[in-house]
């Protein structure tokens, strides 16, 4: 199942896809402080349902602000223990503000969705 605007007329868009209980929201265009709200809100209501984990797919986020980094940190903290959390990162427009920022000691980032989805698998 899939849900989300598609893109928007900025560019941005937010796509939530389930693979049984894994929650996969993929982001496209620019995180920033105007489309950080957006990616909170689609959060949000995937967590709603039953889920075992939440990965954060950013393949297609061309930039990532710091507003970004805020929502998969405060993402991280609610979920907490109750579930698996992990984000897709890599290459310069995200993997490397993750890193120079040091969110990647706090987050569990994969190179790849697949990658994501196999951790998210083991138990």
């Amino acid at each position: 199942m899939t849900t989300g605007p598609g893109f928007a007329p900025d560019g941005f868009a937010v796509a939530v896809t389930w693979h049984d209980d894994v929650v996969v929201v993929g982001v496209g265009g620019t995180l920033d402080m105007v489309t950080a709200p957006e990616l909170t809100e689609a959060i949000q209501n995937t967590l709603k349902r039953e889920h075992s984990a939440v990965i954060v797919d950013l393949t297609g986020v061309e930039f990532l602000a710091s507003a970004g980094m805020t929502v998969l940190l405060a993402t991280h903290e609610q979920i907490g223990e109750s579930a698996k959390f992990a984000v897709v990162a890599d290459g310069p427009a995200t993997a490397r503000p993750l890193h120079l920022i040091g969110v990647h000691k706090r987050l569990t980032i994969h190179p790849s969705l697949q990658a994501a989805l196999d951790a998210a698998a083991v138990t």
